[in-house]
């Protein structure tokens, strides 16, 4: 029986190779698996593969790496609750700290939402996302592309498919961080949209007790009619509610400004110190802050029949290799 530190690191892995189109290898592997706060060597990732292998939880595929099992995958199903509960949160805390993106310089790393669209339907994605880039019902019109083959960050990109990436809002957060404001993200949820204008959120899952992404969890719920909000100014959006410390409000405000020049939005709106924002309470000496959700586009693209495979916060990507949508 293996303790408990040594399951969760185990489990991580298996979480690494399940979203893998392809073996993975022990470098791809220790790499990561630090987007969920586990710190391995190669070595030490060896070692568990051996320990996966003998459990009939991976496959060993010689040179090319590893591959779950069905008995893998039916074990993270399986996985401890109090594992999966906060799974989100630890990420999102991880990736705002890897995030080096510098406002003065425009160059350093950003974190990408994925996609993978089979490539026969890629054009009809990029045309059902158009409105919504319009909109500017996203964090930016500057996204990553893949073929099939290539790497797409540490994603590679299966045969038949194209990867598409847009920029996760947790990049904002790594840009506060990095300006020595500290950021508290509270909810994911629905906005409701009426004449092109926040009115309140109808649903929200907290951060801090999922063990998956609500903006994932809401796309594949079809709870979104992203299409008809970018195109006639109501229906129900993606976005984040987010907390910042009253007294970092003109930093705050201060940074905004700067995130807008060089090509990035993300703010809906910004609250008042202890007052409650689009109908959500926020904390004593706290403000509010509401996010969009950089998976709006994709949320367009399910909305028009188009199938996805879609992972939030899933890769850090140079913000220098970045294309304008209007260029595809």
């Amino acid at each position: 029986m293996l303790n408990h530190e040594v399951e969760r690191k185990v489990m991580a892995i298996l979480k690494v190779l399940s979203t893998a189109q392809e073996p993975l290898g022990a470098r791809m592997i220790s790499r990561q698996l630090e987007s969920f706060g586990v710190n391995l060597t190669e070595r030490a990732v060896r070692y568990h593969l051996q320990l996966l292998d003998e459990r009939g939880l991976t496959i060993n595929n010689g040179k090319e790496g590893r591959l779950i099992t069905e008995k893998g995958i039916e074990e993270i199903s399986n996985a401890l609750v109090t594992d999966k509960v906060g799974l989100v949160i630890n990420k999102i805390d991880t990736l705002s700290y890897r995030t080096t993106f510098d406002l003065n310089t425009r160059k350093g790393k950003i974190i990408l939402n994925t996609s993978l669209f089979a490539a026969h339907n890629f054009r009809k994605a990029v045309e059902a996302m158009h409105d919504v880039f319009a909109a500017q019902h996203c964090v930016s019109d500057l996204v990553a592309v893949a073929e099939e083959g290539q790497m797409l960050g540490d994603i590679l990109i299966p045969k038949g498919y194209v990867g598409f990436g847009t920029i996760c809002s947790v990049t904002i957060n790594g840009i506060f961080l990095r300006s020595g404001i500290p950021v508290e993200s509270k909810f994911g949820g629905i906005l409701q949209v009426k004449e092109s204008k926040p009115r309140r959120f109808t649903d929200l899952i907290s951060y801090a007790g999922s063990s998956l992404d609500p903006l994932e969890v809401f796309i594949r719920s079809k709870m979104t009619s992203v299409r008809s909000a970018a195109k006639d100014g109501e229906g129900k959006i993606l976005a984040s509610f987010r907390e910042v410390p009253a007294i970092c409000l003109p930093a705050v405000e201060t940074v905004l400004a700067k995130i807008n020049r060089v090509g990035l939005r993300g703010l809906v709106t910004l609250g008042h110190p202890g007052r409650e924002l689009l109908e959500v309470a926020v904390g004593i000496n706290r403000v509010g802050m509401v996010i969009i959700g950089g998976l709006n586009p994709l949320a367009a693209a399910e909305e028009a029949g188009i199938p996805s495979e879609n992972r939030a916060m899933s890769t850090m990507f140079d913000f220098d290799a970045l294309r304008s949508y209007g260029d595809l």
